[in-house]
């Protein structure tokens, strides 16, 4: 099994932390697979830092698939993108 380090920001952070977010949504851009280890390190995105604080979370049910039309639509056609799930 892997151990992935990504970055979150503030909110997102404190919605996995209180147990509400209970997934991730990430561009395809690394492999993941069903009992890796996510790091997610909290990202201050006006200091362009990391604040310290992380959460360690095991990945669950994972898929990867493409969207014809997105925010970042050249990215997601080469890459595809993640919905993963916290257990």
């Amino acid at each position: 099994m892997a151990t992935i380090e990504k970055k979150i920001w503030p909110q997102y952070f404190e919605l996995v932390k209180s147990g509400r977010k209970k997934y991730e949504f990430r561009l395809a851009d690394f492999d993941v697979k069903e009992g890796d280890t996510l790091i997610l390190k909290e990202w201050d995105p006006d200091k362009m830092d990391y604040t310290g604080r992380e959460i360690t979370k095991k990945a669950g049910y994972t898929i990867k698939f493409d969207l014809d039309d997105f925010v970042q639509k050249e990215e997601i056609e080469k890459k595809g993108f993640y919905i993963i799930q916290f257990e």
